[in-house]
């Protein structure tokens, strides 16, 4: 066994009936909308907070990132402050213990999970599980710093090597012109923030949101990861 967790939660809406799910654990619901939300904006996007800049401070693999009391710091302080308040309540849930247990999945040696399959393909997973929260923050007035550092953290990972010049594996389907557009911009956010299509027109507008991007992204760039980091985390 690798984990002891599990969760199924299935809509209940089967016109020809079903089996009894629930008495084997699964729990049903008439919205499953809720339980995706905190799962994507909760589970997913700190796996895009850790990876990025984990893979650009050497780590392979999600425990050891996690062993890095900085990241760690980041990835609790993202779901706590920034995440958690866009939340709507979860029937069944208790938000704090799934946290917790999201923290320990994520520490947790025997999976191994790899960095680079977490990274993988982060136009498709950036925009659905991280802008989304940007993008309610802004419209709040509220906390996004470790939000903003994690697309920093892609947009620097995008040039396809770290700073020791060690190549970094991009598997993204738009890989090409990701590349190309982040190692023209380095610094200036611009050319990656033109790609519409993945970022729309709310956040390449916004000055709090630009401002800090391009801070953390001058901070990557001329101090390397670990300064950036520890900036993000100065806020």
């Amino acid at each position: 066994m690798t984990e002891p967790f599990r969760q199924w939660v299935i809509e209940d809406r089967f016109p020809q009936g079903r089996p009894p799910w629930e008495e084997v654990g699964a729990q049903m619901t008439t919205d499953v909308h809720p339980y995706e939300k905190m799962k994507i904006r909760l589970l997913n996007a700190s796996h895009q907070a850790l990876c990025y800049v984990g893979m650009l401070l050497g780590y392979r693999f999600a425990d050891e990132t996690m062993a890095d009391a900085d990241i760690r710091r980041l990835v609790e302080g993202m779901m706590d402050v920034e995440v958690t308040p866009l939340l709507p309540a979860v029937p069944g849930i208790d938000l704090a213990e799934y946290k917790r247990t999201l923290v320990e999945r994520f520490s947790n040696p025997t999976l191994r999970d790899q960095l680079a399959r977490i990274g993988t393909e982060g136009s498709a997973r950036i925009p659905k599980f991280v802008l989304p929260s940007i993008v309610e923050q802004l419209e709040r007035g509220g906390p996004l710093r470790a939000l903003t550092f994690t697309v920093a953290s892609w947009f620097r990972y995008l040039t396809g090597e770290d700073d020791a010049g060690r190549p970094l594996p991009i598997n993204d389907p738009m890989a090409d012109e990701l590349v190309r557009r982040a190692r023209a911009g380095r610094e200036d956010p611009g050319p990656l923030l033109g790609m519409r299509e993945l970022f729309g027109d709310t956040l390449p507008s916004a000055p709090r949101f630009m401002s800090l991007l391009q801070e953390l992204l001058r901070a990557y760039w001329r101090e390397g990861p670990r300064a950036a980091l520890a900036l993000a985390l100065a806020g």
